[in-house]
């Protein structure tokens, strides 16, 4: 039918019986035709919900309400129409079509369905996501992430961060060269950046104090689980003037716990959606030693060989929550055999076995590590040639340790780690648009 004017549509948010009586544009995808002959039921759809089109043969004719009602679902319409009060209706209005606009008719059959109560494999629905992306659920994780990652820099603006964007083509990395992606870079040898740890350090140096960045990370780890991505978003903090990792504990506290609130402030109708019941957590989070963690373990019948594995993380986490009622909770001083391949972290002057490097783990995963940094320049020269580092590689890093660096520490947060044990999901992918791992690298 005729064409309509689309700077005037309403989203379904933003429509109400209140409005009974008022002509009104809306736009969206067909999700769904009931024909009862004489009167049809259209779900149209949009980011913020879904409006009820009730069309009436009688009024729009049969050739119109034919050709309406047969339109495949997944097209995109345009319809102008009357709002008027339908108390049978979930949102208590419809609207009665007056003209409607077919602005991009979709292929049939779909390649999996949007609303069908049918199971349908994960990798599908990545090989079709921007389908899968159309589902109210699947819609509805990528809506409490933008809430958890708006909670995150809210907090860290209130407490004076200052957000930074640092290179991810860099010349070498932070955490050694097993799970780097190397790339063409000229005629030089470069990779992707597997965190901003080393800029972040070189801005204490510049006096910037409190800094954090939102942004990508690359690791090429060769692990295919649903734990693991090769590429995902990363919040890293670092802050100066500090003596032991404590005020970076309480900053990250404080941190997880605004953004939790801001979650269920701001997204319980998400949650309902997906029927995940999200508490705040309660403060403050215990801190066992890693010793004290391994005693743990042993008296419940584990016995550890160096650092945790995921069999020894979850354990420890259902003793947690069992003995302590807590989800959250950080181990602290980890032993320097285990955190030697982290050059920069500080070991404790007066037990050199242990540092000031602790994690912070949710309900037996670990979310965090972090930790006061290293920042006397011999100290840090030892540490990087205990592990076998060439010195000369790192020239613009330590550079910046000569001529006056602040004691500082901080920590790095995976986003979708943090997304993927709020919710429940089984498969960290289910918190990435369009996930980078082993085996994927399209759509």
């Amino acid at each position: 039918m005729e064409s309509h004017n689309l700077a005037e549509r309403k989203q379904a948010s933003a429509l109400s019986s209140g409005m009974t009586g008022t002509k009104v544009t809306v736009a969206g995808w067909l999700q769904d035709t009931r024909n009862l002959g004489g009167i049809a039921f259209l779900l149209l759809r949009d980011r913020t919900g879904v409006v009820q089109v009730t069309a009436l043969k009688k009024k729009l004719g049969d050739e119109v309400f034919t050709e309406l009602t047969s339109i495949p679902r997944e097209s995109v319409l345009a319809v102008t129409g009357e709002v008027k009060e339908n108390e049978q209706v979930s949102t208590g209005f419809e609207i009665l079509p007056e003209s409607y606009a077919i602005l991009s008719r979709a292929a049939t059959p779909l390649p999996l369905g949007i609303i069908d109560k049918v199971g349908v494999e994960l990798d599908t629905r990545l090989n079709n996501r921007f389908l899968d992306l159309r589902k109210e659920e699947v819609l509805g994780i990528f809506n409490i992430r933008n809430l958890l990652l708006k909670g995150m820099r809210e907090y860290l603006g209130n407490e004076g961060f200052i957000e930074i964007h640092t290179p991810k083509i860099v010349a070498a990395g932070a955490e050694g060269g097993a799970t780097l992606f190397p790339i063409e870079y000229f005629e030089k040898d470069a990779y992707l950046a597997q965190s901003p740890q080393l800029y972040k350090q070189l801005l204490m140096s510049a006096g910037f104090d409190k800094v954090y960045e939102l942004a990508p990370a690359f690791r090429a780890e060769r692990s295919d689980t649903v734990r693991h991505l090769a590429e995902f978003a990363s919040l890293d903090v670092e802050l100066s003037f500090i003596d032991g990792s404590e005020v970076i504990m309480n900053v990250l506290e404080g941190l997880i716990t605004h953004s939790f609130k801001t979650v269920i402030d701001e997204g319980q109708a998400f949650l309902d959606k997906l029927e995940v019941e999200l508490k705040e957590p309660s403060t403050p989070f215990p801190r066992i030693t890693f010793e004290e963690s391994v005693d743990i373990l042993e008296q419940n019948g584990l016995r550890l060989h160096g650092d945790m594995d995921t069999e020894a993380e979850k354990k420890l986490g259902e003793l947690m929550l069992k003995e302590h009622g807590a989800e959250l909770y950080f181990i602290t001083s980890f032993p320097t055999e285990l955190k030697k391949e982290t050059f920069y972290a500080m070991r404790e002057p007066e037990e050199p076995s242990l540092t000031r490097y602790f994690d912070l783990d949710y309900r037996g995963e670990e979310l965090v590590s972090g930790g006061q940094r290293e920042h006397r320049y011999n100290f840090l020269v030892q540490q990087m040639n205990e592990i076998g580092l060439d010195e000369a590689q790192f020239g613009f890093y330590l550079n910046a340790f000569k001529y006056g660096m602040p004691p500082h520490g901080g920590f790095g947060l995976g986003v979708e780690r943090v997304l993927h044990m709020m919710l429940s999901l089984p498969n960290i992918r289910e918190c990435v648009l369009f996930p980078r791992d082993m085996n994927r690298i399209i759509p």
